[in-house]
């Protein structure tokens, strides 16, 4: 069962295995050719890279070895010249190979032969890396389920049979009254909390779920923009609410604006955790990309709203009805597309092709350096100050790309449509009163953005029109992060408020007090007992455990906020 936790021997041969890292193995470097010769190595996640060059081939008598990533497949080439730090297409090498079988922890040999051709061999097989979330599993359900034994044996031990009655008449009363509210809203605000904890926390190292290095879309891509638009979701249900409560349209934008400021001041005092530098101090983050884009549709939906909604009598009136009540916005939402597509593919970027969508560094064989991000970096740029935008991108590291901030101002045009689309969500909620014709609506939604996402991207990641890209929040990322997030609402909407298979627990108590959540987990990131080290941490299994263990840790604070029935939002 070694192999369950990443196991290796901590040493093989001359290596210390213990000195890698996760997704890291170690390549021998061998030479017959009777001349100098140079490694260049491409990893798959780096697209339309140029090689690079790694080092010059030791001699036949010495034997050096190299360390190696093996999070994506690795392609090698040898040349006779030293082609400088890049090398392009035009240069012919010796021999060129390509491995997709890399594992961690193995060891590997590549010979450069006498003939100049290649020859790979594995001299220590690697271990399988997937199997830790077996093993975290296993551990984290041993613990609940022994905490929920020794929870009932405490009840039964504490309470006598009058007072256990009384118990559960008040959870019955309890669970009547909560029935009132949309257990699945907050039920889905928890899962994307806790999901942002759960990758903040590293996610246990794994490459597919941590941000992606530019397009695509990975399990870190779709927590912010489902949480974005869960928030637009209920927009109109607390404006009904207030509304109905006789508050005035001026008073709620009031708040609105109120709110958002809020946002927008937590989120920049979260930036200076680090030290509160102001000459570099980042004006951008997630909090306030969230306080723009409430500011934005919610005052846009309280303007546009009205006070009572009363079904048409003719069905097919009934079934554009909630389309009709969003005409206005759905203008405004159409227009901030029309400026974002003008100003991406419209706006000329110094030094850069016009409507360059590339994260610059060696992108495009390098062919662009200074150019991440195209109109988006540009204008953030101009607006903030390179100073005051995020200096470590995911593509500084694979592309060796320059500053570029994911959540600067330029993408907040994009964000607001992400919310307003949760808010046409929500007035669907409250036009149509069967739980039939929401989830018709809300799975017709999914389906006509999904395939509108998929004809922008070209139903690929690096291809179409318009990638798929988190960095940038471009419209095909929109459209598909709305479709996910409308198919995971209509399930949660089913099995939790229209069947009742499932109260929504633990996740509903971490949405009631996401905000807590959230910057507590912020700003606690480092501390004990909720981050932890043990050794080197150069296992899945032991990053996993970690982050599985914060997450837990900030779930149960959550529970005990809610027994204590205390709640905070802004």
């Amino acid at each position: 069962m070694s192999f369950l936790v990443e196991y290796t021997e901590p040493h093989w041969r001359d290596l210390d295995m213990r000195a890698l890292r996760v997704d890291q193995a170690y390549m021998y470097l061998h030479s017959e050719y009777a001349e100098d010769s140079y490694l260049y190595t491409l990893s798959d996640e780096c697209y339309t890279c140029p090689f690079a060059k790694v080092k010059a081939l030791p001699s036949a008598e010495s034997v050096e070895p190299l360390k190696l990533s093996t999070a994506y497949p690795l392609s090698f080439k040898i040349y006779a010249h030293d082609q400088g730090h890049y090398a392009y297409e035009n240069a012919s090498a010796l021999c060129a190979l390509r491995r997709s079988d890399l594992q961690e922890f193995g060891v590997y040999n590549l010979t450069l032969l006498a003939n100049g051709s290649c020859s790979f061999s594995v001299d220590k097989p690697g271990v399988p890396i997937n199997y830790a979330f077996l093993s975290v599993f296993v551990l984290v359900a041993s613990l609940l389920i022994l905490l929920k034994l020794v929870s009932c044996a405490w009840k039964r031990y504490r309470y006598d049979e009058a007072a256990a009655v009384a118990d559960s008449i008040g959870d019955a009363a309890a669970k009547a009254t909560q029935r009132q509210r949309m257990r699945s809203l907050d039920t889905f605000r928890g899962l994307s909390i806790v999901l942002m904890i759960f990758v903040n926390s590293g996610g246990g190292g794994y490459s597919w779920i941590e941000h992606a290095a530019w397009n695509g879309l990975h399990l870190a891509d779709i927590v912010f923009p489902t949480f974005l638009w869960i928030m637009g979701v209920c927009i109109p249900l607390s404006i009904k609410a207030q509304l109905g409560r006789g508050i005035s349209k001026p008073r709620i934008c009031l708040r609105i604006v109120w709110r958002a400021c809020k946002l927008f001041a937590i989120g920049l005092c979260l930036n200076s955790t680090n030290g509160p530098q102001l000459e570099q101090l980042r004006l951008m983050g997630v909090l306030q990309r969230f306080g723009i884009a409430y500011l934005v549709a919610g005052v846009l939906h309280t303007i546009c709203s009205r006070r009572d909604y009363l079904s048409p009598q003719r069905a097919w009136q009934r079934a554009i009805y909630d389309i009709c009540l969003f005409s206005g916005e759905l203008a405004v939402l159409l227009a901030l597309i029309a400026a974002y597509l003008g100003l991406t593919f419209g706006l000329r970027v110094p030094g850069c092709p016009r409507g360059y969508l590339g994260p610059g560094g060696k992108h495009n064989n390098a062919a662009d350096p200074n150019c991440i991000g195209g109109a988006a970096g540009y204008v953030d740029r101009l607006i903030l100050g390179n100073a005051h935008i995020y200096q470590h991108p995911t593509a500084k590291f694979v592309y060796d790309a320059s500053a570029f901030d994911p959540e600067g101002v330029f993408g907040c045009l994009l964000s607001i449509v992400q919310a307003m689309l949760g808010c046409f969500a929500g007035v669907t909620l409250l036009v149509h009163v069967t739980w039939q014709a929401r989830l018709r609506r809300w799975l017709l939604g999914a389906t006509l953005l999904g395939v509108l996402g998929g004809a922008l991207c070209g139903f690929s990641k690096e291809h179409g029109i318009i990638p798929v890209n988190k960095n940038l929040w471009s419209l095909s990322f929109v459209f598909v992060t709305v479709a996910l997030a409308l198919v995971l609402l209509s399930v949660l909407y089913y099995v939790v408020d229209v069947r009742q298979l499932w109260s929504g627990s633990p996740f509903t108590e971490c949405g009631m007090n996401a905000i807590i959540m959230y910057v507590g987990h912020t700003v606690m990131h480092k501390m004990l007992p909720w981050h932890w080290r043990i050794g080197a941490m150069n296992t899945h299994f032991l990053l996993l455990l970690e982050a599985v263990w914060n997450t837990l840790i900030w779930m149960g604070i959550a529970l005990y906020l809610d027994a204590r029935q205390f709640y905070y939002s802004l």
